[in-house]
């Protein structure tokens, strides 16, 4: 898989990505704004799972963001299981340096895109902390819509914030 979303491509993680990857992901700020999923400080040994090519089986519709060469971020959707399996909750996240560029509405645009048409996901959900009116302008801006506020539902960085909900439906 490979998509042209403009100034940046999304791409299949590579075993090669390893370097690329720990520079961006051991970033607090990155790690700030997302799941508790994602590890911080980011390892060697976090890269190596991640890039694991057995690992990328099991999650088919997890993406890298590349720029010049160079995997920059992450993309993707997990899709829900049982009476959800309709449902997914998408995500991503950009290296630091490259915040503030426009890339990422234009990966949100072209992965959505992309999602609608390989999968049956009817609904995809992003929930953005409370904090970052950034992320929420991505979503915006690539036609998602603010759905609900989910009022003190996360504990991160020691603090407990609300989470804003963001649905774009098929």
């Amino acid at each position: 898989m490979r998509l042209n979303c403009g100034p940046c491509v999304v791409r299949e993680w590579r075993a090669d990505d390893r370097a690329a990857l720990l520079s961006v992901a051991n970033n607090r700020e990155v790690w700030r704004n997302l799941s508790h999923r994602f590890p911080h400080p980011y390892t060697e040994a976090d890269a190596d799972y991640w890039l694991d090519p057995q690992r990328r089986i099991e999650l088919p519709f997890a993406w890298a963001i590349e720029l010049d060469g160079s995997a920059i971020g992450g993309v993707g959707v997990d899709a829900g299981q049982g009476v959800f399996a309709r449902t997914g909750n998408f995500g991503y996240w950009l290296g630091e340096p490259y915040w503030g560029r426009g890339l990422m509405t234009a990966v949100v645009r072209g992965a959505v895109a992309h999602i609608f048409a390989i999968t049956q996901l009817q609904r995809l959900e992003a929930p953005v902390f409370a904090w970052n009116p950034a992320s929420m302008r991505v979503l915006e801006k690539s036609g998602f819509e603010r759905e609900s506020v989910q009022r003190r539902s996360v504990f991160k960085d020691g603090q407990l914030v609300d989470a804003v909900m963001y649905v774009r439906l098929r």
